[in-house]
């Protein structure tokens, strides 16, 4: 064969989960797995016609001719390991993930290149744990001839791939969470997709997408609905999808989908509702009303929904619909171009964000939600360090009292007022009944489930219900890269590092710009002894989102843990003294060195600043393992008030 032979092919790509782990554990037991995947999968592979291409450490890499060939040999791996583990102790099971892919190769000395091979691996790590991950190409080959279920887990950014990747996985039979075919797709799990703008004028996007975002609040007062949140729902925006697909990658059994035509003071809107699964009619509506009108609009378009679903309504629910938030038209559309900004999240967007809420509440003082944005601005500013804790948070905490004031019925002012309570005054148990007045006022608020989970719940180490409100924040906005990333927090916590691995790589795969996703896997890595892929990851990624210092102070850290100390010390030379930065970074430096003294005096330092890092790390896996008796971390534990 030349040395330059292209080809279509299907790649698989397969990896053990948890093997570098294993490894460090007990290399013995980590080599007998190696060895007896490789006497199960080997006969397996031949079966099918699989050419094993070659083996790096723990993974296989095979070509298929045949994309069906492919993916019921990866089923059938699969199938093999279960029966295999069944009379095997725990520590001796095999744990597999398989990702296929379909596309040109380029074959050199027996070897195969090219971007097939490089999505193939990326795909793989989406896999559950005896799962497998097909790429689209491979769904469109195989779905009318395989037996088996397929279902998609949604579109995925791939590292060094330009475009998204549809990806699928292969609902095993033994698996307890079935896909559920179309008829019985939850009708009562709603999904409100991005308004379209109709008027013609870019300007009044902010209109379009301020309407989507309040159908959604509006929505989400109606206990008997599970409404996706707009984070997962905005991602369609512009999208040209088949709404069955759409539905089922949001988990959702019914759809709104609809325009906005705006014109002057005179406003038109299309909405209707569909069922996702079988994309027909369950209730449609025009609307020609006048600006003031909206909020009439939104409770009308909200109580037939729930009528057309046969759900409940509540007094009180009906109430919170119908309430208009301001008889201000003007300050209204303010409040809607400040929420546009806002989501943008970037440091100019948000001091604009602030501008509009501001002219919002000139109009009308009153306006409950306007100070309630004011409060998310000043949140946003202090938590990505655009100002300081000392600068921000009395500012936000006299915006959320106003709003409260003036409405103690806004499931958001609370789960911001419950974040202040807990980070910044430490007084967790007042915190808790804010979380729990928000979740009773929202039950949809994915944000409080989240902020639950990540503040109260994590820093009393109450962890089954933490996992139960991470996995909440979760349902209601799957494809937020936030809630994907706290969810890894939740597992890394729970020192289940592999679990928490595979959350934070999900939540690269739906924004590879989320980069402190790689500083908590980097974390996961050097916490379960797997330090040369943690350093890596430091070194690769620590400079794209920090500083020089902040970046050197992490690298001491991470040497020192994995006893590199004389490169740690050295390295902690570089920077000792200079520029100032967060009084955390010096502890987690000191810890790798070895210097439980300045630590602790770095630690109590973050404590007097009471920034949200210091109480973090009382109970990082990490600090616990050394530190879990030493009387001054007690100590500071106490002062924190866990």
């Amino acid at each position: 064969m030349s040395e330059d032979t292209r080809r279509l092919a299907a790649i698989m790509y397969t990896d053990m989960v948890g093997y570098t782990a294993l490894g460090q554990r007990d290399e013995s037991l980590s080599l007998a797995a190696v060895e007896a995947q490789q006497n199960l999968l080997r006969p397996v592979l031949a079966r099918h016609g699989g050419r094993e291409v070659k083996t790096m450490g723990d993974a296989f890499l095979v070509e298929f001719a045949s994309a069906l060939e492919a993916v019921r040999c990866a089923y059938d791996i699969q199938r093999s390991v279960r029966e295999f583990n069944l009379a095997l102790p725990s520590d001796k099971r095999l744990h597999i993930r398989i990702g296929v892919h379909l596309g040109e190769v380029v074959e050199k000395q027996g070897d195969i290149l090219g971007d097939a091979v490089n999505v193939a691996s990326r795909i793989e790590p989406l896999a559950d744990d005896g799962g497998v991950c097909l790429t689209q190409q491979v769904h469109d080959h195989v779905h009318n001839k395989l037996e088996l279920p397929l279902q998609s887990i949604g579109s995925r950014l791939l590292k060094n791939v330009s475009s998204p990747v549809e990806v699928y996985k292969i609902v095993m039979p033994w698996s307890e969470a079935k896909t559920a075919s179309p008829g019985q797709a939850d009708k009562k799990r709603v999904a409100v997709l991005p308004l379209v703008n109709m008027s013609g004028d870019p300007n009044d996007e902010f209109f379009a997408d301020g309407m989507t975002e309040e159908m959604i609040s509006t929505l989400s007062n109606i206990s008997g609905l599970t409404v996706i949140s707009r984070t997962s729902t905005m991602q369609y925006k512009g999208a040209k999808k088949n709404l069955v697909d759409i539905g089922r990658e949001l988990g959702a059994g019914t759809l709104l989908e609809g325009s906005v035509r705006k014109a002057g003071n005179r406003v038109r809107i299309t909405v209707q509702l569909l069922d996702a699964a079988e994309d027909k009619h369950l209730w449609a509506q025009n609307y020609d009303r006048d600006l003031q009108d909206i909020f009439a609009v939104q409770s009308d378009v909200a109580a037939n929904i729930a009528d057309a679903l046969k759900v409940r309504l509540f007094e009180s629910e009906a109430a919170q619909i119908s309430k208009k938030p301001t008889e201000n038209t003007e300050a209204y559309m303010l409040y809607l171009k400040g929420r546009q900004y806002w989501n943008m999240r970037s440091k100019e967007a948000v001091y604009k964000a602030m501008e509009y809420f501001q002219l919002a509440i000139d109009g009308d003082p009153n306006f409950a939600l306007a100070y309630a944005g004011i409060a998310d601005c000043w949140n946003v500013i202090e938590n990505w360090g655009y100002a300081s804790t000392a600068e921000a948070v009395p500012r936000m905490k006299q915006a959320l009292l106003k709003a409260l004031k003036m409405d103690n019925k806004l499931a958001e002012a609370h789960t911001t007022y419950a974040m202040e309570l807990g980070w910044h005054e430490w007084r967790w148990d007042e915190a808790e009944l804010e979380f729990k007045r928000a979740i009773e006022l929202n039950p949809n608020y994915a944000t409080a489930h989240q902020w639950y989970a990540w503040s109260v719940l994590r820093m009393n180490r109450r962890l089954e219900e933490e996992l139960r409100e991470a996995s909440k924040a979760l349902e209601l906005d799957p494809l937020a890269p936030i809630m994907n990333h706290n969810m890894g927090q939740t597992y890394y916590y729970r020192e289940e590092y592999d679990e928490a691995i595979k959350h934070f790589e999900k939540a690269l795969a739906i924004n590879p710009a989320f980069l402190a996703d790689y500083l908590k896997l980097a974390f996961c890595y050097v916490a379960s002894s797997r330090y040369d892929k943690g350093i890596e990851l430091l070194e690769m990624h620590m400079p794209k989102f920090n500083s020089e210092k902040v970046t050197k102070l992490m690298l001491v850290w991470a040497y020192g843990t994995a006893g590199r100390i004389e490169e740690a010390r050295r390295l902690f030379a570089e920077v000792e003294g200079k520029e100032r930065v967060h009084p955390v970074d010096y502890a987690w430096a000191y810890f790798g060195l070895g210097d439980s003294d300045k630590m602790f005096e770095y630690l109590d330092m973050a404590m007097i600043e009471r920034g949200r890092d210091g109480p973090f790390a009382l109970i990082d896996p990490i600090f616990l393992k050394r530190y879990r008796s030493d009387p001054r971390f007690l100590a500071l534990k106490n002062k924190v008030g866990i």
